[in-house]
């Protein structure tokens, strides 16, 4: 999928499922790392659950990496989703018998590693003399981290951007400046909004339903979802009421932003996408990942906003790559070739120019090919310049009642049409709560 993948379900059923079957956590059964000896051949499996477009450059990539050295096989297993990887992976872990390599999500990589179901990675880091983690993009770094320990490694990023029609910017005499502050955007939209008597022709914008943008923007107002002592709910803090209040204002009193919601699963995603090819929206906020959809003759790409003259900190997400613990001692080693192979600059770099995704190495983009499609598509580098000073995704300490709160709060402002402060309220009591019997 091209959108922000959630593992939230997923996540409380390997936390309960997993919770016992944990193993050695280190480089073997004996904790000892391996080196590949010449001559020999290791076969490993590496799970991942991608379709389409991004199913196909998976095998591209496993074939490449085959045929450029002779001491790996990787055998690709695909699935349907990242669903599908970890409910396999259950069955695997109480077996005893697992693949080498998974492809997984941050937030279940980070249960995983608290139950030992993952093999930790510093050591391999460490004595790698042809691996360095100084130019991987930290928010992705971080996010394989626990206990800081690395236990994953980033295969490719996320993060959501300003997608807007160029002839509708030039016809309201407007620039990409607009994108620099939501308080300007906010103005901005009403200009970008044409009206015919009561009729709305084209709204100013096109928020994505659900909470994400909306905590998006109170992350780049300075807002937290829980305070430094992990006790407090801070979700309806003046900086998460001042965010949702312009998309508020836009969508409920002004009637210059419209959301799509409902259909089945990302219909309303493709549905938002199309109003605004349509001339129905002047720009949307869609993920990186939607790039190799879009025509960029029509549309351009920006950052998403900040506050109070300060640039934006939304969140950026990543898929990691991951060792499972109880892999033998060659298939870690044999797993953590091809890792350094996904993750070398030429390699996500191309993976970026083919998905739309973000390369996890900010050296990607000195790369000769990708600056030269960069030149001819500069949307290309936006995500990875956001993601450079964007925020980890939340990791619901809860597992997933903050979050659901938060979303109940979206769809309450957003389709039901209450102010922002009284479901962020609303919202966070019951986080608290949720919170509360979490941390006793």
């Amino acid at each position: 999928m091209k959108k922000f993948i959630y593992a939230g379900l997923s996540s409380i059923v390997l936390a309960t499922t997993l919770a016992g079957c944990g193993g050695t956590s280190n480089g073997g059964s004996n904790g000892k790392i391996v080196e590949l000896k010449k001559g020999e051949k290791v076969e490993i499996e590496f799970w991942y659950g991608l379709g389409g477009k991004l199913g196909d450059q998976m095998k591209k990539k496993i074939d490449a990496f085959n045929k450029s050295q002779d001491k790996v096989v990787v055998k690709g297993v695909q699935q349907a989703d990242y669903d599908e990887t970890y409910k396999k992976l259950q069955a695997a872990v109480a077996s005893g018998k697992t693949p080498a390599l998974i492809l997984t999500t941050t937030d279940t990589g980070k249960i995983m590693a608290k139950k030992k179901i993952l093999t930790e990675l510093t050591p391999y880091i460490d004595v790698k003399d042809d691996y360095e983690t100084k130019d991987i993009i930290e928010t992705f770094l971080k996010d394989g981290q626990f206990e800081d320990k690395q236990f994953t490694l980033p295969a490719y990023g996320t993060t959501q951007l300003m997608y807007y029609r160029k002839d509708a910017l030039k016809e309201a005499g407007l620039t990409e400046d607009i994108f620099k502050d939501w308080t300007k955007f906010e103005e901005a939209a009403k200009q970008l909004t044409k009206k015919s008597g009561n009729k709305v022709e084209r709204y100013g914008w096109s928020p994505m339903w659900g909470a994400d943008n909306l905590m998006d923007m109170a992350y780049s107002n300075g807002g937290k979802v829980i305070d430094e002592s992990g006790k407090k709910v801070m979700i309806n803090s003046k900086e998460w009421v001042e965010a949702w209040s312009i998309i508020d204002r836009g969508i409920n009193k002004d009637k210059t932003m419209k959301i799509n919601s409902g259909g089945q699963g990302w219909e309303y995603w493709y549905k938002t996408i199309d109003e605004v090819m349509q001339e129905k929206s002047a720009g949307y906020i869609g993920s990186s990942g939607d790039q190799g959809d879009l025509d960029f003759k029509q549309l351009g790409a920006a950052e998403q906003p900040g506050f109070n003259g300060k640039e934006g900190t939304p969140s950026a997400s990543s898929q990691q790559l991951a060792i499972p613990s109880k892999a033998e001692a060659k298939q870690k080693a044999a797993a953590f070739e091809f890792i350094k192979f996904f993750e070398k600059a030429e390699n996500t770099a191309d993976w970026s120019m083919n998905t739309g995704y973000i390369a996890v190495r900010t050296s990607a983009k000195d790369d000769a090919k990708f600056k030269a499609f960069a030149k001819k598509n500069p949307q290309i580098l936006k995500p990875i310049e956001q993601a450079e000073h964007a925020v980890p995704t939340f990791i619901d300490p809860t597992g997933g009642k903050i979050q659901d709160a938060i979303k109940k709060a979206a769809d309450k402002m957003e389709i039901e049409g209450k102010p922002a402060k009284e479901v962020l309220d609303e919202a966070q009591k019951e986080a608290q709560a949720a919170l509360d019997n979490t941390v006793k």
